[in-house]
This record gives structure tokens, C-alpha cells and sequence, in this order.
């Protein structure tokens, strides 16, 4: 796999930007009729994607860290406000199934990634010696917990 150069390269952040494509489709619906739903299910699902491409710009590992947390709380929103659309059948229950189940599992790759960042080396793009090059160990650690397959 190619190493990691950009928040476009990280797994989190491309299940995040197929949970904001799903629930953008989903909202667009004719039968979800409530634009303050509507718009704060949007919002939400943006900010996941928009919180992982945030923090791994920050350059500290503390920062991205903080804004990863934010992104993880914000696919419990999404899963709470699917909660409401189908309740309010806005959406039927398998396209409820569909973003709950992606929402779910984009948080917990969220976890575990936030996981292992918390026990690696990496302290951030910013600190690293001008001797080293400062995305290498991070480069080699994403690549080996999260877009190696098996």
C-alpha cells in the first residue's frame, strides 16, 4: 500500500466521507420533509469527515487526537438523529440500517485508530527532528494497523 501523505489517504476518513455521501442521499429524499433534521444530519456527518482532516493537519499528536474524539462523537450524533428520521419515517427501516450500521463502524475504526495512536511513538508532524522525516513512523504506522488487508 502507498504510504500515508494526507488525511485523504486515512481509512477513517474514507468511511467517513461514504457516511456523509449516504446521509446526503438519504436527506435528499422527498419524504424527509424536516430541513432542521435535514440540515443537522448533514452537519454532523460533515463534521466526521471534516474533524479527521482537521486534526491530522493540526501537526501535534494531542491535537489529533482531540479533534478524532470529536469526530467519534460526532457519528453517535448521526447514529441519534437516524433514530429520529426513521421514527418520523423519513427514512424506511433498511436505509436506517444502512447509515446506523456505517455510522457505527466508522466510529469504531475512529476508536481503534485513536487507540493506537495513544500507545505509539508519534508525537506529531510538528516536533519531529529536521534530521527524520517527520511522516515516516506515522506513515508506517497507518499503513500497518489500518490499510493493510489480509
Amino acid at each position: 500500500m502507498s504510504n500515508i501523505k494526507s488525511f485523504e489517504d486515512l481509512y477513517c476518513w474514507q468511511k467517513a466521507r461514504k457516511l456523509v455521501r449516504l446521509i446526503y442521499y438519504l436527506t435528499k429524499k422527498k419524504s424527509f420533509s424536516d430541513f432542521s433534521l435535514k440540515d443537522q444530519m448533514r452537519r454532523a456527518s460533515v463534521s466526521v469527515l471534516s474533524n479527521i482532516a482537521e486534526g491530522f493537519e493540526r501537526g501535534t499528536k494531542e491535537e489529533f487526537l482531540y479533534f478524532l474524539y470529536i469526530a467519534k462523537a460526532s457519528c453517535g450524533e448521526v447514529r441519534a438523529q437516524l433514530y429520529i428520521a426513521l421514527d418520523q419515517r423519513f427514512i424506511n427501516k433498511q436505509e436506517f440500517l444502512s447509515a446506523f450500521n456505517l455510522a457505527k463502524q466508522t466510529s469504531g475504526i475512529i476508536y481503534k485508530f485513536i487507540e493506537s495512536i495513544k500507545v505509539s511513538k508519534f508525537k506529531g508532524l510538528k516536533w519531529k527532528r529536521q534530521t527524520k522525516d517527520p511522516t515516516k513512523e506515522f506513515q508506517e504506522m497507518i499503513r500497518k494497523k489500518y490499510l493493510e488487508k489480509n
